[in-house]
């Protein structure tokens, strides 16, 4: 089974209702500070390994977590999915 890297650059206040959500759903999450965008802000970046039958899930789960503010031109959170050539727990 192949395996899927979740990369969720977070703005806001949802790291750790997200970080909750995902590991009581059995994700692993491994979170770091970063910035970027047009004003450098601060952000969160998680990444998350996923087997790729759970991506929906995952991705489902990170949707109801970061709901899509009121104003257009804001997000919560920016979801990237690569494919990880190999997932090795030592």
């Amino acid at each position: 089974m192949s395996t899927k890297l979740i990369l969720v650059v977070l703005r806001g206040g949802d790291r750790e209702k997200l970080i909750r959500c995902l590991l009581d759903a059995g994700f692993r999450v491994t979170d770091f500070s970063s910035m970027g965008g047009f004003l450098r802000r601060k952000n969160t970046t998680l990444m998350i390994g996923v087997p790729s039958d759970q991506i929906n899930h995952a991705l489902a789960l990170i949707r109801e977590t970061c709901p899509t503010p009121r104003d257009a031109d804001e997000h919560s959170a920016t979801i990237f999915v690569i494919r990880a050539g190999q997932f090795i727990s030592i």
